[in-house]
């Protein structure tokens, strides 16, 4: 699995006119599902973004993580993150899970980092046309791949 999460002061996601998902100060997470990936990189990855510190604390110091400023989250799938661009001009997604295999783990991966934060998460909508607008609090964005531990 591979995220980029966006530290938010609003973000919201647009399907067909209608907002499906939007949040204050929070999180927005897009998370791109490789054939490889498993239940074991779900774990490690919700945990990981459930206690990342990057919310400002008192003294004005990344200290903090999300449900610590009372922080909403927004998931969006985005299977374009595992792109090779390697040879030619055009990306290549041989990667990047097709709908039957990676559809199951967002599902899997939404329910635990619900379950880590304790609250609901809002989400887009896996493979809709999505119009993704973020006000980056920052800028603070983070680049997280399971494969790498990093």
């Amino acid at each position: 699995m591979r995220v980029v999460i966006q530290r938010a002061s609003e973000a919201s996601v647009t399907i067909e006119g209608e907002t499906v998902a939007a949040i204050k100060a929070g999180l927005l997470i897009l998370l791109g599902i490789e054939e490889a990936d498993t239940q074991e990189d779900i774990d490690w990855l919700a945990a990981k973004i459930a206690r990342l510190r990057i919310f400002n604390d008192e003294n004005g110091i990344m200290n903090l993580p999300v449900q610590d400023i009372g922080g909403d989250i927004i998931v969006v799938s985005q299977f374009t993150l595992h792109a090779a661009t390697k040879k030619g001009n055009r990306p290549s997604y041989i990667k990047a899970a097709g709908p039957a295999r990676a559809i199951p783990l967002y599902d899997a991966f939404v329910r635990a980092i619900k379950q880590e934060l304790g609250k609901e998460v809002q989400t887009g909508r896996f493979g809709a046309d999505m119009k993704v607008a973020l006000v980056n609090d920052g800028p603070v964005t983070i680049i997280i791949d399971t494969k790498n531990r990093e």
